[in-house]
């Protein structure tokens, strides 16, 4: 059985549970989850290990306990955000340079511990709402500067990587932003299963 980790913040956290692996909280991995499973019976053990509030600093942090020693075969990544919000609010963020390094040592320990893991990383996104609207030129040009970086190190490294931003763009087109993020930047039910199936498709490419 093959096993694939789904990293990040609090998307990706989701309410989970820390004791009971099954319970991978309300979000887009257990949306994957269900998909895959009835999909691919057996075949994969889901694990998620999001934190909420992590920068890419506090995931390197984690790098050996809540990745290399769970021997992930497919893993994807969603992070960027708190490193604009957490400087915003606590001014405890992470700049753009150190967020690159960071970024790309992550990923080169990854590939030397790991060699054959698949990676995914995902673009983080934004929407305006209630916890962005207040500093939204400063969320906006910040979250924009770690997709870039995100969408660099993908390329960098050849990895897949997955377009978010666009799909919430196109989606606000057709209902309010709190529809998708309900305070323009935690999804939904209907936000996280955009993600999802982006997630998938990148998934089958694989």
């Amino acid at each position: 059985m093959k096993t694939i980790l789904f990293q990040g913040d609090s998307i990706t956290d989701a309410g989970r549970s820390t004791e009971d692996d099954l319970n991978m909280g309300y979000g887009y991995p257990t949306l994957v989850s269900s998909e895959l499973g009835l999909e691919y019976a057996n075949q994969y053990r889901m694990l998620n290990r999001g934190v909420s509030g992590d920068r890419i600093i506090d995931l390197y942090a984690r790098i050996k306990a809540d990745i290399i020693n769970l021997k992930p075969d497919i893993m994807s990544i969603l992070i960027g955000v708190n490193d604009i919000g957490r400087e915003i609010y606590e001014h405890n963020g992470t700049d753009a340079d150190k967020s690159s390094r960071i970024y790309s040592m992550l990923i080169e320990e990854l590939k030397e511990a790991l060699p054959d893991v698949k990676i995914m990383i995902l673009e983080p996104f934004i929407l305006k709402g209630a916890a962005t609207e207040m500093c939204w030129e400063e969320f906006q040009s910040g979250v924009s500067e770690r997709a870039k970086i995100a969408t660099e190190t993908a390329g960098k490294y050849g990895l897949p990587f997955i377009s978010l931003q666009n799909k919430f763009d196109e989606a606000a087109e057709l209902a309010s932003n709190d529809y998708w993020l309900r305070d323009g930047i935690h999804p939904t039910a209907a936000g996280h299963e955009i993600i999802k199936r982006e997630w998938i498709k990148a998934f089958k490419e694989l």
